[in-house]
């Protein structure tokens, strides 16, 4: 099957996608940093800065991959907790903790988030790395999003954007991949392992209309904030309703 086949349908993108991250799973974080160009950890800390962390608030890092994310807002004083549907990468983000280099107060779960195992408004905040472009349902990502949080609470996300000019919006596919073949072809065999990030980019609808998707469903301030000359975005959306207080007896940031 092609790789546009496999991304053709909700149910087959949903397959790929496990298939894919299962097998990039141990080269991810090298991945992330050789096609960011070695920025991704920067714009993860920029994103985790733009959480408005209060000490002992509830967060939930959805696609964390191997923790990155969920160990900055551990950092910042949250009770995080990390959800990722390949079970590999939740084994690699423990193993941090484990080895010592990463904060023991992260916990970590294998979890789809079209689906998130926890009760409504479980959460002051909630973000996401590369996690939108990837799921089968956006619209129903965003709606499981939306139910976890509190009144007032955080979501944010971090991802590839489509650039609205049809020049550069085809220069960055092209880029993409042409760098994603080659980068999948030395490392796995296969060129078609990165090539899928510019191709789940032609299906993604830009960071402007999952803003407007985010303000259908009750998020207010739903703005994106462009990164890297707009080639990426994070967006920022706040769930309409009083901000929370914060928990009483809160411990400080660790």
């Amino acid at each position: 099957m092609s790789l546009r086949e496999s991304l053709s349908t909700p149910d087959a993108k949903a397959r790929y996608v496990r298939r894919l991250f299962g097998t990039i799973a141990g080269r991810y974080d090298l991945i992330t940093v050789l096609l960011s160009y070695g920025r991704d950890r920067a714009w993860k800390r920029r994103l985790a800065g733009m959480a408005e962390v209060r000490p002992g608030a509830q967060a939930l890092d959805l696609a964390c991959g191997t923790g990155d994310i969920t160990f900055d807002l551990v950092r910042r004083g949250a009770r995080a907790i990390g959800l990722d549907i390949t079970s590999r990468m939740i084994d690699l983000a423990r193993a941090k903790v484990t080895a010592g280099r990463a904060p023991a107060a992260a916990g970590f779960l294998v979890g789809d988030m079209m689906a998130l195992p926890f009760g409504d408004g479980s959460f002051d905040l909630v973000t996401a790395g590369y996690g939108l472009r990837n799921v089968p349902d956006l619209d129903g990502a965003l709606d499981e999003i939306r139910r976890v949080l509190t009144p007032g609470g955080l979501f944010l996300s971090l991802d590839f954007d489509r650039p609205p000019g049809r020049l550069l919006r085809v220069t960055y596919l092209a880029y993409l991949t042409i760098v994603g073949s080659l980068v999948g072809l030395v490392l796995h065999g296969d060129p078609d392992t990165y090539r899928y990030i510019a191709e789940s980019l032609r299906r993604y609808p830009g960071a402007e209309a999952v803003a407007g998707k985010l303000r259908d469903r009750g998020f207010t301030n739903a703005r994106v904030v462009p990164v890297l000359g707009g080639l990426m975005a994070i967006h920022v959306a706040r769930v309409g309703g009083p901000v929370p207080a914060p928990p009483a007896g809160a411990a400080g940031p660790a």
